[in-house]
């Protein structure tokens, strides 16, 4: 399949970093049993990718701008395009030696008349090789597949996906999340979590899951995977059914199939509004 430049050079990049990263894994492995602990080891290959896919698509595209995890924001203000990256989603799976995790690259593009779109998007597990990729009115590919979301209307058969928040998250997002999922858990068939958000939504896209929710997300976590869902014929939205073209700082989505997107939609807008 011909890959359009942009993409070309988005896989280039993440091709590149996943190769250290796989290294870096590796060494993890043996880490887990040693006194000093992987920790300090894979902050540094998260550092180590970052710069990898950094240099990548600046020597292809330098006047872009870039919103990464563990640099920021760089470039103008005043930017037409610019790249949102997460080097290593799913780091404490990585630093437990678990083979879930991935490397997330997406473009925006600013129009002339202000308005922002996602332009192209990925998502690679280098463990399991799988390429998730997306341009905007192309479509979502796994490699070189055409992906489609689940048709699954029933959600007593659907299998939904969640990020449960961690000790540190205030109470105003673990209480809505505790009430969602009480609200779901009786009337589906299982809801899981594996600890990456951007596979996560890569895995709507290719119909492994009927749908996902999360709270308090970066944009860098979620920008490549809902355009993933949506070109694959979901759809992704924050809960109250707004598009998420222009990602704060904190970002709340839902994403599902057509059928059940909807239901998940308000299930997660309820928990917000409901008193404690």
């Amino acid at each position: 399949m011909r890959l359009s430049p942009h993409m070309t050079v988005m896989q280039n990049a993440a091709q590149k970093a996943a190769r250290r990263l796989l290294r870096d894994f590796n060494e993890v492995e043996q880490l887990q049993v040693s006194i000093k602990g992987p920790g300090d080891f894979v902050s540094q290959a998260d550092l180590r990718a970052e710069a990898a896919i950094r240099e990548e698509l600046e020597r292809a595209r330098p006047g872009y701008a870039f919103l990464m995890e563990e640099s920021g924001a760089s470039g103008s203000d005043n930017w037409t395009w610019r790249w949102i990256v997460d080097p290593l989603d799913g780091t404490t799976n990585f630093l437990h030696g678990i083979p879930h995790w991935a490397i997330s690259i997406a473009l925006q593009r600013r129009l002339p008349d202000g308005t922002i779109e996602l332009a192209a998007g990925l998502v690679y597990n280098p463990a399991a090789n799988e390429m998730f990729w997306a341009e905007k009115g192309v479509g979502a590919f796994l490699n070189e597949r055409r992906l489609r979301v689940s048709a699954r209307r029933d959600m007593h058969e659907a299998l939904f996906a969640t990020g449960i928040p961690f000790a540190k998250v205030p109470a105003q997002r673990r209480l809505p999340f505790a009430r969602t999922l009480g609200a779901l858990m009786p009337h589906v068939a299982g809801i899981r979590r594996f600890g990456a958000a951007a596979l996560d939504l890569a895995w709507v896209a290719a119909g492994r899951y009927e749908g996902f929710w999360e709270l308090g997300l970066k944009p860098w976590d979620c920008a490549a995977g809902l355009l993933l869902v949506r070109e694959a014929g979901g759809y992704a939205t924050d809960p109250d059914g707004a598009d998420l073209h222009d990602m704060g700082d904190s970002v709340n989505v839902v994403a599902g199939n057509a059928q059940l997107h909807g239901k998940l939609r308000e299930l997660v807008a309820d928990s917000l509004t409901a008193r404690p």
